[in-house]
């Protein structure tokens, strides 16, 4: 029974995978402008819709029903976990979206935690009770940083991860 390894995903991937969200919802987010009809749609005061269209797509793609990976993280390896190793539910993925928006909005602060928290937690991650982790394959030299155990290769199991942390 070989366990499959992850480690916890630091700053510089995550705000990588962040820009290619951002980046995608920029297209997006133009596209529908374009589509619209409404007489406000180039208003840009006006941010609700955007801020929806975040909400939906990180609320999705973070909680079970994306698999707990937006674009960015698929492209990048990256995968948003509870404390528990489980995938979280569309309510985590809510409270974790208003935890980065507080990290943001104070001068990106929370976000910047990432880079100095032991375990790679930004406000947001501490406020859902979340991680970021590495789903690919660990490196030979990265075998001397902390570990955390996802599931087993041989268990059917093996895409909802479990997080222990060995010594």
């Amino acid at each position: 029974m070989a366990a499959l390894t992850a480690r916890h995903a630091g700053f510089w991937i995550r705000v990588l995978a962040q820009l290619i969200d951002a980046a995608f919802l920029a297209f997006v987010g133009g596209v529908l402008t374009e589509l619209s009809f409404h007489p406000r749609a180039l208003d840009l005061a006006d941010s609700g819709p955007s801020a929806l269209l975040s909400l939906f797509y990180f609320g999705l793609f973070w909680s079970k029903v994306g698999g707990g990976q937006t674009i960015g993280m698929r492209f990048l390896g990256l995968r948003v976990v509870g404390t528990d190793g489980q995938l979280i539910g569309p309510g985590t993925a809510l409270i974790r979206w208003l935890g980065l928006v507080v990290s943001v909005s104070v001068l990106f602060l929370g976000v910047i935690w990432v880079a100095f928290d032991p375990q790679k937690q930004g406000w947001h991650d501490k406020i859902a009770s979340t991680y970021v982790l590495h789903v690919g394959p660990i490196e030979a030299a990265d075998q001397h940083r902390p570990q955390t155990v996802v599931g087993r290769a041989d268990s059917s199991e093996a895409d909802r991860p479990q997080v222990t942390r060995q010594a």
